[in-house]
């Protein structure tokens, strides 16, 4: 196999990927001076690579990587599904792909359109009253939704001072709740994976500004108490905030508004097929009852008699919390999505996720330990307990699925459970695939017993073995300088350096 090297070990000096015209301006204009701490002195030691070059590079790169276009990708809680290909012509029309948020609402009626339909769309899927687009991803929609609660407390003259949070919430839960001026208090899981209602109510008092709960929760589950929670909460005056990331198991089945929701957002990446990772643009639109409304950010998209406008004229409102109206390819997608499937499609997607789930639950459950044995939702959540007098961890488990050309499920999440497995299918793979993967599970497990070895050194199959992972936290190589270096002077912009020599890599 072709083994790619680094951009700085290929390409020569003076070679380009670009032809730039000749500076053919007039003698009379004069260029704007350079700020020269913002110069670069010298280009030296940076690579100087053809087209071609540069498109064989990534492509081979491209190709050597797990993605959801490859292969299944079953990580729990993050619900790495399929996006569909209509998605991504509809966010490349022209109209769309050109759109600049500049310009004059007459201008981008269209895309004013869009955003007010979509947001109706995801209130009428959450059971909420106004939606705001503007986030851009689920971590910045949980600070939104906690920025309003305070918000709302503070308009009836006290911000109150905690927020509960299960012990099996997602770790954004408390860290949005602490960068809002809020104490956290942890609500104890049951034996059943559960939050109950005499838990919560030991902590509750007139300073709890909301509950965080994620519904269904990241054991799979659906909190069946959270009707009694919410209205506990609420005889206290406090908010209820559902963390509306795992929507996938939802939609068109129930609504969080339904069951005592004031606030929740949505990873549009989730549950509506937008892409996923990459530290690309992301979107995750927050959802709230009439009580918190005017307290969304800004613009909101208003539709008036003369067609929809942009608007800031909200005075209770927590600002803006990001440039412009978010990220509107995103939302693109996300639209298209949802009118592609309609409201029965929508529920049928939530069945066939759920359905997903469980037929991997039943077919894994003589293989290995199940956190909790009750029916689960979009998700299941396996232990490693049963592998215990082999040695074998839940790690060795993710690693060796590798070779198989598996992506591993999420690992040691929830916290919760020890050596956990948590893994979720979502509704786009085939009943083939899963029977492949729990074959795959079947496989290690017999190998386990056999001859354990063999997945503590797994994998064995990919381009490099494994790695150790303790030593790339702890001191991780993230700068390069050639062995024999062109420049007679150091590079300004980065302070270069050779990293420690590591042994050859063994690739059979």
């Amino acid at each position: 196999m072709y083994d790619e090297p680094l951009l700085f070990e290929i390409g020569s000096p003076g070679r380009r990927a670009v032809a730039l015209p000749s500076d053919d301006l007039p003698p009379e204009v004069e260029l704007p001076a350079f700020e020269p701490e913002l110069a670069r002195p010298s280009l030296e030691g940076l690579p100087e690579l053809s087209e071609l070059e540069v498109v064989r590079h990534f492509t081979r790169l491209s190709q050597w990587n797990f993605s959801i276009a490859t292969n299944f990708y079953p990580l729990g809680s993050c619900t790495m599904k399929y996006n569909p290909i209509v998605n991504e012509w509809a966010a490349r029309l022209t109209g769309h792909q050109n759109v600049h948020p500049m310009w004059p609402d007459q201008l981008t009626q269209g895309a004013l359109a869009l955003m007010f339909e979509l947001e109706q769309m995801l209130a009428e899927v959450s059971g909420m009253d106004a939606v705001t687009l503007t986030p851009a991803a689920g971590a910045q929609g949980e600070f939104v939704g906690i920025k309003m609660v305070r918000a709302y407390h503070e308009q009836n003259g006290n911000p109150r001072k905690t927020v509960l949070i299960p012990a099996s919430a997602h770790g954004t839960n408390p860290a949005s709740s602490v960068l809002c001026g809020y104490r956290c208090v942890e609500v104890p899981v049951g034996g059943d994976g559960l939050m109950h209602i005499a838990d919560v109510e030991a902590r509750l008092d007139d300073d709890v500004a909301a509950v965080m709960v994620t519904n269904p929760n990241t054991l799979g589950l659906f909190e069946r108490d959270i009707r009694a929670i919410a209205d506990a909460v609420h005889a206290r005056g406090g908010l209820v905030y559902i963390d509306g990331a795992n929507m996938n198991a939802l939609c068109g089945v129930t609504r969080p508004g339904d069951v005592g929701a004031d606030v929740l957002h949505i990873n549009l990446h989730k549950t509506f097929s937008t892409p996923h990772g990459g530290g690309g643009p992301g979107a995750g639109p927050v959802c709230v009852k009439k009580n918190l409304a005017p307290f969304l950010p800004v613009p909101r998209v208003l539709q008036t008699d003369n067609g929809f406008k942009l608007s800031e004229d909200a005075p209770l409102s927590i600002g803006r919390v990001r440039t412009f109206h978010g990220n509107f390819g995103m939302l693109v997608r996300a639209y298209t999505y949802m009118l592609g499937l309609g409201g029965d499609g929508i529920a049928r997607m939530t069945e066939r996720a759920v359905l997903n789930a469980n037929y991997l639950r039943r077919k894994l459950e003589p293989l290995l330990t199940l956190a909790q044995t009750a029916p689960c939702m979009h998700e299941c959540v396996f232990t490693d307990q049963g592998l215990a007098d082999t040695g074998v961890k839940t790690m060795d488990v993710a690693k060796r699925l590798l070779d198989f050309g598996f992506h591993a499920p999420t690992i040691y999440f929830p916290l919760v459970v020890s050596g956990a497995m948590m893994i979720e299918p979502t509704e786009s793979e085939s009943r083939e695939t899963l029977d492949a993967f729990a074959g795959a599970i079947a496989r290690i497990v017999a190998e386990a017993r056999k001859d354990p070895e063999l997945l503590k050194t797994a994998p064995h199959t990919t381009r490099v073995r494994r790695l150790d992972e303790t030593r790339a936290a702890r001191r991780p190589v993230l700068r390069w300088r050639p062995a024999a270096p062109v420049a007679t002077e150091p590079v300004v912009a980065l302070e270069l350096k050779e990293p420690d020599p590591e042994p050859a890599l063994d690739r059979s």
